[in-house]
């Protein structure tokens, strides 16, 4: 069959988009934002405060509850820094690392990119203070994490003390010095870091309650009354966080994960606003968990940055 010239003829407007097409380099889709899992208990999404159900819109709660958190804080620290991740979170309250790897596979054994996690407040709930079988069941889920994505950076959280194990008597800490829970706690997650590659880092939370109580910026003892001008870290139990202790944990996750300057969120920052911290509070828990970020052996100095003021 011969083609007519009228066969060969094309639209003038779809030969110069063909030309433009091919003269053109290829275009790479854009890089989605790194996703960000959180894997804890009540320490992680914030029981017994506003922080539990601030912001819940922002992030995924893998198990439908409708909970912000700690998650939530450190997502809205990141936007106004300018940065973008997708954050969710899979907590429930009072476990250890075996409840999630024997009940929450599913949810959370997917290839994340960023996940920071923490076990019970006492690193075992029938023995406290003895790390075993945390540090065997951290690294089995180290393990499941790795295996779905190798270049997961994981992160361990050690937490703060327990007031209420520490002043009452018969209760573990009994008699020693409030500061010593945290260190106790510490040297599990140290442990457990040890005892894989596959966990990068401590997030140093209860040693910065601790700078709090050092520099008499926080109360130790909230059984005898908060003294003036200083701060309760912890809400009425006694045992988990208030607003404050809850925002210095986020700080110090925020600046662990981004290398950036907590400071830099400044006064301004949108959350302390929210919770209705003064400028001087908000100002001294940023410099608390830039001096104990800056206190990590090998870390590079804390980046400064511009704040981004979102809309309200």
């Amino acid at each position: 069959m011969t083609l007519t010239r009228c066969s060969l003829r094309w639209p003038l407007a779809a030969v110069v988009s063909l030309l433009v097409a091919l003269a053109s380099p290829a275009q790479t889709p854009p890089a989605s934002a790194p996703t960000v899992l959180f894997i804890g208990n009540s320490f992680t999404f914030g029981r017994s405060s506003p922080v539990m159900y601030y912001r819940p819109q922002t992030v995924t709660d893998l198990n439908g509850e409708g909970i912000g958190g700690v998650p939530a804080l450190f997502k809205l620290f990141a936007d106004q820094a300018g940065l973008d991740y997708r954050v969710s979170l899979e907590t429930s309250s009072g476990k250890n690392f075996d409840f999630h790897l024997q009940n929450k596979v599913t949810l959370i054994g997917r290839a994340w990119d960023i996940v920071v996690m923490h076990g019970y407040s006492t690193l075992d709930q029938t023995k406290p203070g003895d790390p075993a079988a945390l540090v065997q069941t951290g690294r089995q889920l180290a393990e499941l994490l790795h295996e779905k994505n190798p270049r997961v950076d994981i992160r361990v959280v050690a937490t703060w003390s327990r007031a209420d194990l520490t002043y009452p008597e018969k209760t573990h800490w009994h008699g020693q010095p409030i500061e010593q829970m945290a260190l106790d706690v510490r040297a599990g997650y140290d442990a457990l870091a040890a005892s894989t590659p596959f966990i990068h880092g401590v997030i140093p939370v209860g040693e910065a309650w601790n700078r709090a109580f050092k520099i008499g910026f926080a109360d130790p003892n909230p059984y005898d009354g908060i003294a003036f001008g200083q701060i309760d870290l912890w809400t009425h139990d006694h045992y988990h966080a208030s607003a404050f202790g809850y925002y210095l944990y986020a700080l110090l996750t925020f600046g662990d994960l981004t290398s950036l300057d907590p400071r830099s969120l400044s006064k301004e920052e949108r959350a302390a606003a929210d919770f209705g911290f003064s400028a001087e509070q908000t100002a001294t828990l940023q410099q608390i968990a830039y001096d104990e970020l800056s206190a990590t052996k090998g870390r590079a100095p804390l980046k400064p940055f511009t704040l981004v003021k979102l809309p309200r």
